[in-house]
């Protein structure tokens, strides 16, 4: 009888000891939440104290006959790439958050750009950073930023708006994006029979209907396999799919039959980068940083570590089709946060932008000489300049917050 007293005991001790693991994992949980509620509130509470950016006469799209936005000018129109704003929306990541969206706040304002773009990772739902698998929080702090501001804005996604883990989905965020609650927000989810989520075109007009330049818009994937839980991880990113470059030639195409028979020029904008991002500075490193006949490079440099380029293993051939119609003559990325090279490359320039990200490097919020915006300026012959600006320069001292940041390009930890 004592023997079997004794393992009911014990039996009764160990349903107390899981029920009070379970019982203060359910508290550390509601604790965890209620933090990243407070730091959530307390960003969009920082947001509404930014005012509104003052245009002397601000450009305003329409949607014209063929469904995609339209600005129509005969003046140049001024665009803002901005790229990885990296929000991470949870309680680890609240200061940085405030910093990013301040970033991105100042820089518009003193700029005050036609159109924002952004190529990707808006959002970092990676737990062990942020705090949260919510990345929908991390979208609406950027997309109720831009409502605030007044200024449109048009996105592509990239591979951490949607993690694996996260709790939204691509389809959902870009329903959430597109919902008409934020009427700056000019993404569109594109065809269903074609793969990702926000391929799309913004056109540039003349008052004489002519296409000026085409903003080409695309879903340049995740991860492979990206229904596996650890794909993150791993980092083997998907490329471009076939249907995705079949797309683009055929929209070419469409808006050159549009244009009176005259191909337009058109930028492209995307997350990760193409391989021949990889293939031109390779040559151009191989011939000891010195131009080639098909690598040519206008500015910039790689910081990343080993002279990375986290590009997919297989080519897509969007490259390829952009030489074929002679369309597009420049592509825009993010994805690689130290990388600022812009390079010409058998004829079409490849260009990274600054990053703004304080949270995904380990370290990267104590660096300053990554951050910042391109500038690109769209001509009424349908060229274009773009310039990198860093984030610490005078023009935007008067609304940013001063921070004590290393200006020296930042030496990778991982």
């Amino acid at each position: 009888m004592k023997t079997e007293t004794k393992k009911k005991n014990k039996g009764k001790k160990a349903m107390i000891v899981i029920a009070s693991i379970i019982g203060a994992l359910i508290i550390l949980c509601g604790v965890f939440a209620l933090i990243n509620f407070i730091g959530y509130q307390s960003n969009r509470n920082f947001i509404k104290t930014i005012p509104a950016v003052e245009y002397e006469n601000q450009l305003e799209p329409t949607v014209a006959d063929d469904g995609y936005y339209t600005f129509v000018t005969d003046d140049n129109l001024r665009v803002m790439q901005l790229t990885d704003i990296h929000i991470g929306a949870g309680f680890m990541s609240i200061k940085k958050d405030t910093k990013a969206l301040n970033a991105v706040a100042a820089m518009i304002t003193a700029e005050k750009p036609d159109l924002v773009i952004v190529t990707g990772d808006i959002a970092y739902p990676v737990t062990f950073q942020s705090g949260t698998f919510n990345n929908k929080t991390s979208a609406r702090l950027f997309a109720e930023l831009m409502e605030q501001l007044g200024v449109y804005w048009a996105m592509t996604f990239g591979n951490h708006d949607t993690e694996s883990y996260s709790y939204f989905d691509r389809e959902e965020i870009c329903d959430f994006y597109t919902s008409g609650e934020f009427s700056h927000c000019l993404l569109q989810a594109g065809p269903k029979d074609v793969d990702g989520e926000g391929n799309y075109i913004i056109n540039v007009k003349n008052t004489a209907g002519k296409i000026v330049q085409s903003l080409i818009m695309m879903d340049s994937q995740a991860y492979k396999n990206n229904n596996n839980v650890f794909a993150s991880v791993i980092m083997k990113y998907e490329r471009i799919h076939d249907n995705q470059v079949e797309w683009y030639k055929n929209e070419v195409k469409a808006l050159t039959s549009e244009n009176g028979g005259e191909v337009p020029k058109s930028l492209f904008f995307c997350h990760i980068p193409l391989v021949e991002y990889k293939d031109a500075w390779t040559e151009y490193t191989q011939n000891n940083k010195q131009d080639t006949e098909n690598a040519k490079l206008i500015y910039g440099d790689v910081g990343e570590k080993e002279d990375g380029i986290f590009c997919a293993e297989e080519n897509c051939g969007l490259f390829d089709a952009a030489l074929e119609l002679g369309s597009t003559q420049g592509f825009f990325c993010g994805h690689d946060h130290l990388n600022n090279f812009k390079i010409n490359y058998k004829g079409i320039d490849l260009a990274y932008g600054y990053s703004i990200d304080y949270l995904a490097y380990f370290g990267i919020s104590k660096y300053g000489s990554q951050r910042g915006c391109s500038m690109i300026e769209i001509n009424q012959d349908g060229s274009y300049t773009s310039t990198l600006e860093n984030f610490y320069q005078d023009k935007y001292s008067t609304v940013k917050a001063k921070e004590n940041v290393i200006m020296e390009p930042m030496t990778p930890i991982y």
